[in-house]
């Protein structure tokens, strides 16, 4: 069995703020690509915070020139980053919850966010999901939040090959205790190993519960973040086993 390093980036998001928050990923990439992280994952609209008032104002092409220097770094330093941003498609005018995979190889992905939470849809309109990711002989499913509270759509990744399922999330003090076990439960019935990564602070008038996690695929934990802040949530899989890392990202 190859090797496999991902990571969830618990990021704490400056609402509204693209310029700084840019700064702020690209701070956590570097720090990813000195652990030998292949795959990093950021929290649900990451680089605008969960912040609806100004979500269309702030929507982009995923093309746009603003994130070429997040495109270039992940060039550079090797790592595959999947970021949240709002999202309009060519000309349609809907605003869409998106999750961009920057490649390596310069290449963009689109993962648009398929089921909206109540309210959502006042702002946002339900996208179409994306392709997976492979890496090696693995297969990565994407989800963003409310997504997994859908079984089908998690069944829908199994059946794809998944055999990991990463989710950018908002997850709250409230929600998390319901919303871990429904991972953790997808990492035992569907046979993936299951990522979570959530804001690590507040953001959209939400204090998130941080605590971003990763689950083998038998639902055993390999690490998790033990509150919130800014932190990388580690998994590396050698000669099949899974140890896990939490790492403080300090921002200068």
């Amino acid at each position: 069995m190859s090797t496999l390093t991902i990571a969830a980036a618990q990021s704490i998001s400056v609402a509204g703020d693209l310029a700084g928050n840019i700064v702020r990923h690209k701070r956590f990439i570097k720090v990813a690509a000195e652990q030998g992280v292949e795959l990093l994952v950021f929290p649900e609209l990451s680089l605008t915070g969960y912040e609806g008032e100004v979500a269309a104002a702030l929507a982009i092409d995923p093309d746009d020139d603003v994130l070429q220097p997040l495109r270039d770094l992940t060039r550079q330093l090797g790592v595959t980053a999947v970021v949240g941003m709002p999202i309009r498609l060519g000309k349609n005018p809907a605003v869409l919850i998106g999750a961009l995979v920057l490649r390596p190889d310069g290449s963009l992905g689109v993962y648009s966010k398929q089921h909206l939470h109540t309210g959502e849809e006042l702002i946002f309109t339900p996208g179409s999901g994306g392709s997976t990711l492979k890496f090696g002989r693995d297969t990565v499913a994407l989800a963003v939040c409310a997504d997994f509270s859908h079984a089908s759509h998690a069944v829908n990744a199994a059946a794809q090959g998944a055999d990991v399922y990463a989710a950018g999330v908002l997850i709250s003090e409230a929600g998390y205790a319901a919303d871990a076990a429904v991972l953790q439960g997808y990492a035992r019935e569907h046979s993936m190993t299951v990522l979570m990564a959530n804001h690590g602070g507040v953001t959209g008038g939400w204090q998130s519960a941080g605590r971003s996690v990763i689950w083998s695929a038998n639902g055993t934990l390999i690490a998790s973040a033990s509150g919130t802040g800014d932190c990388l949530v580690i998994a590396r899989r050698i000669d099949g086993a899974w140890q896990g890392d939490v790492v403080p990202v300090v921002h200068g």
